[in-house]
């Protein structure tokens, strides 16, 4: 382009310096210098048009060969775009399917969590309803129990009262065992059931109150009354027998009225057994009189 631009300006100065001097130039040197140019031009256009071919050969060719091996034609790109949207959109259409089976997994271990825990709520009412039900069928036996024992138990003393030797209450059989524990609670069978005839012997004798509490308490007749071991003293089993013995008829008195433990006994009762009263028989620590 350069070498051009200074071939036409090398002209255009030429061209001036000849315009200058007008008189001096004729007609037939302007019209020559006008071929001159003219063909000059010519001649440059067509040089460096050449040149430019041969250079724009010279860069298709370059261009052609920087051009990279993978580049595709446009409609290759046009279906290798749709091809790519394709793969995804299965993708999406994968994922979404994963998705969409991942929360019906969800959803499934949700609902069987559910159905296991009522199932485990409801055995759990069952096992409560059926444990309730064996409770009150518990408490309703050993209610049954104790009500038949109760109603034997009475049944029993009713009988025990029908055939006993004298009549007595609920308090008079309370009063009877105590006298006996206090009195008689280190001896044997046969030592309180003795204890008891006597007490027995007095309700039947017109000498002594007619009911078992008002002989025992009579005033001055029995040590446990006035010392308090009466109310202090806790019966056992042994003076329950020896009670229900005695009221059943058992009897080993010889008709006493009377019985002392000489040596817990002051000197003066001992002189007033001994001068008043008529000596029946010893068992161990009591001596027993009429």
């Amino acid at each position: 382009m350069f070498p051009l631009c200074s071939f036409l300006q090398s002209v255009c100065q030429f061209v001036k310096a000849l315009s200058i001097p007008v008189v001096s130039v004729t007609k037939r040197m302007y019209r020559a210098s006008a071929v001159i140019l003219s063909g000059a031009v010519v001649v440059a256009v067509m040089t460096f048009t050449s040149a430019g071919f041969s250079a724009g050969g010279r860069n298709a060719l370059a261009f052609a060969e920087t051009i990279p091996e993978t580049e595709e034609p446009e409609e290759e790109k046009e279906t290798e775009g749709i091809a790519l949207f394709t793969e995804a959109k299965l993708q999406l259409q994968l994922t979404d399917s994963e998705s969409l089976k991942n929360g019906q997994l969800l959803v499934g271990n949700t609902l069987a969590k559910g159905v296991q825990k009522r199932e485990k709520v409801r055995q759990e009412r069952r096992a409560a309803t059926e444990k309730t039900i064996e409770e009150i069928r518990r408490i309703a036996e050993e209610r049954a129990r104790a009500a038949a024992e109760e109603a034997a138990r009475k049944a029993e003393e009713e009988a025990r009262r029908a055939s006993a030797v004298v009549s007595y209450t609920d308090g008079d059989y309370q009063v009877l065992q105590r006298i006996v524990e206090a009195e008689a609670g280190i001896c044997d069978m046969k030592g309180r059931i003795l204890v008891a005839n006597v007490i027995i012997n007095r309700v039947k004798s017109r000498e002594f109150p007619n009911n078992i509490t008002d002989v025992v308490y009579q005033k001055s007749q029995f040590s446990p009354v006035y010392d308090g071991r009466l109310n202090t003293c806790r019966v056992t089993d042994k003076t329950v027998e020896a009670v229900n013995r005695a009221l059943a008829g058992e009897d080993y008195s010889q008709g006493a009225l009377y019985f002392m433990n000489r040596r817990r006994s002051r000197s003066s009762n001992v002189r007033w057994f001994d001068g008043k009263l008529t000596y029946l028989f010893q068992h161990d620590n009591h001596e027993f009189f009429r």
